[in-house]
């Protein structure tokens, strides 16, 4: 089996774009939280978001094609053209039978579908355009993105909720490791700030309404914490094998080593008061990557600032690691709930902190509730040589993904 190392990243995100941008916010602790402008938000009781809004697909995309794609897929072209860039990788010398592209999305096109509904409903069955029915589909981002660069490997879109960027990473991993591929873009991509999904979380009282004070919204594992911030973006890494990446030279951020994934099966919407489904996923992680609980220096938690999900998630912390787990920061504090790139951007984020050696802060940490008693790297990042971290991301639906990844 092949060893598969991250070469590069593509993130597109509240927080900045392109890893310098990413990382620059990371290590300062800046929020990308503000007002929700994508629509008239005024009489919802949350009216914050995290947008991406320095983002012009136009830029890097002919607008014939940008037209034939909805927001989602333009985050996930600009992420995989970033990716690209930051590996090194030029695509003409790529063979394109070995190049794979995985991305999972939780809303595909969702924020069309509702535009399209209201002219339905208006105007009747010719005000439809036909072309929605490939365009809004969760796989249009991976088929995409695999025409633009002429990428005809493995080509898979996988949906697991707020867990598909890190499902799409693991599936990256399997092709990668096992030969069927040389290199694969993984990654997710979401852009559901829309009217119907924001009502959607509000009724279920699920998200903070901190709106007066949007920075400081995300509040993972602090006391007060009322909800999370929806956001957008995308996320790619590109995952290569690491014997032809030492060979053509390129910079390696962090080996993948392995991962699980498990069902909570708890409930569709709550999860298991003790996390039981997260220790299932980290406990298989951590043995299909042949470590110990001991080896693992550093966490990057799921902990979107949820009063059950947060405290779920340390429990379950604790059961795996001990009374004094690694250090785990929810990097969520900055950049809200990406939704279906979430566990592709914390993966990316997980890399970037392995290879250089500082851990993320959890900010907004004024007073950590008591039933969350871990060292979150509260408000300030930390210097730490890591030489294996973890990934975490859980779904709704109980669907819960761990990834590992080392130092290389």
């Amino acid at each position: 089996m092949k060893r598969v190392a991250v070469t590069g990243v593509g993130p597109v995100t509240p927080v900045g774009i392109g890893r310098d941008e990413l990382w620059a916010s990371m290590v300062a602790g800046r929020s990308g939280i503000g007002p929700l402008t994508r629509f008239d938000a005024s009489t919802l009781p949350s009216r914050i978001a995290g947008q991406v809004d320095d983002f012009d697909v136009s830029e890097n995309l002919p607008a014939q094609k940008a037209r034939k794609a909805e927001r989602f897929t333009h985050l996930a072209f600009e992420a995989a053209r970033l990716a690209l860039d930051d590996a090194n990788l030029c695509v003409r010398e790529l063979d394109p039978r070995r190049v794979g592209v995985v991305i999972g999305s939780a809303y595909g096109g969702t924020s069309r579908l509702e535009t399209e509904i209201a002219m339905l409903l208006s105007k009747g069955l010719r005000s439809v355009p036909p072309e929605i029915n490939i365009s809004c589909a969760a796989s249009s981002a991976t088929a995409f993105v695999s025409m633009e660069f002429g990428f005809l490997g493995p080509v898979e879109c996988l949906a697991a909720a707020c867990a598909s960027g890190a499902h799409a990473i693991a599936r990256g991993f399997d092709l990668v490791m096992s030969g069927r591929a040389d290199v694969v873009l993984a990654g997710g991509t979401d852009a559901a700030l829309t009217p119907l999904s924001m009502a959607a979380f509000c009724s279920a009282r699920a998200l903070s309404r901190r709106n007066d004070a949007p920075t400081a919204a995300s509040r993972p594992f602090e006391r007060t914490r009322d909800g999370f911030v929806f956001s957008e973006g995308a996320a790619i890494l590109v995952l290569e094998d690491l014997a032809s990446a030492s060979a053509r030279g390129a910079r390696v951020l962090a080996e993948v080593l392995g991962y699980a994934h498990s069902l909570d099966g708890h409930s569709l919407v709550a999860p298991h008061p003790y996390g039981e489904g997260a220790v299932r996923s980290i406990t298989s992680a951590l043995a299909d990557a042949g470590v110990a609980p001991i080896d693992v220096g550093y966490v990057n938690a799921h902990a979107a600032s949820t009063p059950a999900g947060d405290v779920a998630e340390a429990r379950a912390l604790r059961k795996v690691f001990g009374p004094a787990p690694p250090p785990a920061s929810s990097t969520k504090s900055m950049t809200g709930h990406l939704l279906g790139a979430a566990g592709a951007l914390e993966a990316a984020i997980t890399a970037l902190a392995v290879h250089s050696g500082r851990l993320p802060p959890t900010i907004n940490l004024d007073v950590l509730d008591p039933q969350c008693e871990l060292d979150v790297i509260p408000n300030q990042t930390r210097a730490a040589t890591i030489d294996v971290a973890i990934s975490n991301s859980f779904g709704l639906g109980g669907l819960m993904s761990t990834l590992v990844l080392a130092r290389y």
